[in-house]
């Protein structure tokens, strides 16, 4: 019964020998409960997720045996590429608007594991054994429900982690054959793109109303010269935090300086403003910076010209121009279909 807590993975710099190996899909994780015609869905963090999917639920209580529980991500694809940002709009208080995005952004299932079936538990049963039931008793599902690919070949692991990061994944999950289902301990593996940018640093946020640091504000410019906010970095301990509010100090806009996020409306609210489509009673609110810092950050995708999770400090760049920060300078990978990835040809490759 729910509420019941996933299990996680660690990070690895590499993809490691002798386990099984699937995508990684970026999106919600979400453990599927079916009991006859009932149908939950609950988030990694044990909230339910079932009144912001009511198609995935519908889907679900139409493919999946009729008790069990199945552990998958929740994804929204765009043209064929995962869209986080699409995903994340799902999460909205007013009902008619989830109702209006259930149809016009539907979101997918895809299974990775097999908690139960019928009264049987799997969770003291290997992951190799998981596997086999979890294939046997969704053999027949069809889209938007989907089963992940996976596979024992190292070698094409290596050509899925290249190949798919263009349909949006963002790396690949390893995961040994004998190891039973442990729920909230990062015993998976998990191995992650990593690209570094060099970025203009044009603004922070306090953190949760402390006199510290709690997020900077990147920003790159486009062919034109304009400084487009491109999201943030934020992960600080605490002593970093009061660090970095004397090494921004200096850059602090004096009263009457102008900032072009403050005066241009659509910049402005890429930065983020007073209110939050989570919490209206979140603040957005930023202090501008002078744009002259530039910092080397550590970020795994652009999502049109936002990162799509928060960037990751690497070092300061004082031998750098702001005005070099350029879009031009990003990786971008070649695009892939994430139908693809969920129905390989034949051979996987």
């Amino acid at each position: 019964m729910p509420p019941v807590k996933p299990m996680l993975a660690k990070s690895q710099p590499a993809i490691p020998e002798g386990m099984s190996y699937e995508p990684k899909f970026d999106g919600f994780r979400c453990i599927a409960f079916r009991d006859g015609d009932q149908i939950e869905l609950g988030s990694r963090n044990e909230r339910p997720l079932t009144r912001y999917f009511p198609e995935v639920a519908e889907e679900l209580r139409r493919q999946l045996p009729r008790r069990c529980v199945v552990d998958g991500e929740i994804v929204v694809a765009i043209d064929g590429e995962l869209d986080f940002w699409a995903l994340q709009q799902r999460i909205h208080p007013a009902a008619s608007r989830v109702a209006m995005l259930s149809q016009k952004t539907p979101a997918w299932f895809i299974a990775f594991d097999l908690l139960a079936l019928d009264d049987l538990s799997f969770l003291e049963a290997p992951f190799s054994e998981r596997r086999r039931a979890l294939e046997a008793a969704l053999d027949v599902v069809s889209s938007p429900v989907y089963v992940a690919p996976i596979t024992d070949d190292i070698a094409l692991a290596r050509r899925w982690f290249e190949r798919f990061e263009g349909a949006g994944l963002d790396g690949i999950v390893a995961k040994a054959h004998d190891l039973r289902y442990v729920p909230n301990r990062r015993l998976w593996v998990k191995v992650k793109h990593e690209r570094t940018a060099d970025c203009v640093v044009a603004g922070f946020r306090w953190y949760r109303g402390d006199r510290v640091v709690g997020s900077l504000l990147l920003g790159l410019y486009d062919e034109e010269g304009g400084l487009h906010p491109i999201g943030v970095i934020g992960a600080f301990s605490a002593l970093r935090r009061r660090q970095l509010l004397d090494e921004i100090a200096p850059y602090r806009l004096e009263d009457g300086e102008s900032h072009p996020w403050t005066t241009n409306p659509e910049w402005q609210q890429g930065a983020g403003q007073p209110g939050s489509r989570w919490n209206s009673d979140k603040d957005l609110s930023f202090e501008p910076l002078r744009p002259v810092l530039v910092v080397e950050i550590a970020y795994d995708w652009m999502e049109g010209d936002r990162l799509r999770h928060t960037g990751q400090f690497r070092r300061w760049r004082p031998d750098r121009d702001p005005e070099s920060c350029t879009f031009d300078q990003l990786d971008r990978p070649t695009s892939f279909d994430v139908r693809d990835v969920l129905a390989p040809p034949e051979g996987g490759s």
